[in-house]
């Protein structure tokens, strides 16, 4: 039986769990982080499978689905080769120099899986949570949520710590680069530990290391500047809603995944059903596809397609989006023009 509910339940839970939850052997399903092979010719899709302990792929032409690493409604610790591994709700993936990198969110680690299935842990102690900045095994996170990497560098969310985090992939170091371990809060046009999150969860990055995160539970959309400076971008502190517009006068309901082409964002906005779209340059946000409020699984164009509950978000160069839908067990991929179409990948 599936143990998902919703994000905003799991977000706000006290203990050490993620989205998900299922436990060390549960059998179901919860596709949440999306990861292209290539932005410029995908042929594969790879996805975190949070409650089955997998990471999966999809070929993009056949849609046909296969475990790269993991054993399916196995969780554990180990590093191996394809399903001699073992990952304890894997929430995020991003690609970087050829390999793939993963939030293995109750595990508290950053893992490495190449495109052979071969899984070793980058950073973290494995099922050992702390916010301690270090090199390898010495660094600690607490239930990373979000990843995404340029370079040599992943950054990551780490949402229970509320921190960002910046890991050299080639030495393992990581340093905290925005927020104060362990306290939430708002706090805006602020640099480094001065800021304040509230559970952020998705996060994109710009070809300036300009970094963009989804302040879920402040229902904002936030920009760290390179040099580490924290504003906001979109989005009223507190104040959930649905509303298009500018700057705060724009509301979002639970952003969670969050994507960028370099001059937009494209925003799911789980709590509305909906994927925003929010130009950099000015702040303006529009609903790019859905209808805020209505939930369903129709495709369509625009308005007139439906989500449910959309988590996870990636996008290629051509301006397509995969996003994870139907609580987490759909990907739906929106064209530029916003055409909605569901894959045919089961999960």
């Amino acid at each position: 039986m599936k143990t998902i509910t919703t994000l905003a339940a799991c977000l706000m839970s006290i203990g050490l769990v993620a989205c998900g939850g299922g436990g060390t052997s549960a059998p179901s399903s919860a596709v949440i982080g999306l990861s292209l092979d290539s932005t410029t010719a995908p042929t594969k899709l790879y996805v975190a499978n949070a409650d089955n302990q997998t990471i999966q792929t999809v070929d993009l032409t056949t849609n046909a689905v296969t475990t790269l690493a993991g054993l399916a409604g196995t969780a554990g610790t180990t590093n191996g080769t394809g399903t001699a591994a073992r990952f304890y709700e894997p929430f995020a993936v991003a690609v970087l120099g050829g390999d793939l990198y993963v939030a293995d969110a109750n595990n508290y680690a950053i893992r490495k899986v190449t495109t052979a299935g071969v899984t070793s842990t980058l950073a973290g102690t494995v099922a050992t949570s702390g916010s301690a900045d270090g090199t390898g095994t010495a660094a600690t996170f607490s239930v990373i949520k979000g990843l995404t990497g340029l370079g040599n560098y992943l950054y990551a969310l780490d949402t229970f710590n509320q921190t960002v985090r910046k890991i050299d992939i080639t030495s393992g170091a990581v340093t905290t680069i925005a927020g104060y371990a362990g306290t939430l809060g708002s706090t805006d046009n602020a640099t480094g530990s001065a800021a304040r999150f509230n559970y952020p969860f998705g996060i994109a990055v710009d070809s300036s290391s300009n970094l963009y995160v989804t302040d879920t539970l402040n229902h904002t959309i936030r920009v760290i500047s390179a040099s580490g400076a924290v504003t906001t971008l979109a989005g009223s502190v507190g104040v959930s809603g649905s509303a298009d517009g500018t700057g705060t006068a724009a509301k979002f309901n639970i952003p969670a995944g969050i994507a960028t082409d370099g001059t937009n964002l494209f925003v799911a906005d789980s709590g509305n059903h909906t994927i925003r779209k929010v130009v950099i340059a000015t702040g303006v946000v529009t609903t790019f596809a859905g209808t805020a409020g209505t939930s369903g699984n129709t495709n369509g164009t625009g308005t007139a397609a439906k989500f449910n509950s959309p988590l996870g978000l990636t996008l290629d160069s051509t301006g397509n989006l995969y996003v994870t839908d139907q609580l987490y067990t759909k990907i739906r991929k929106i064209t530029s023009a916003g055409v909605v179409t569901t894959l045919s990948a089961t999960f």
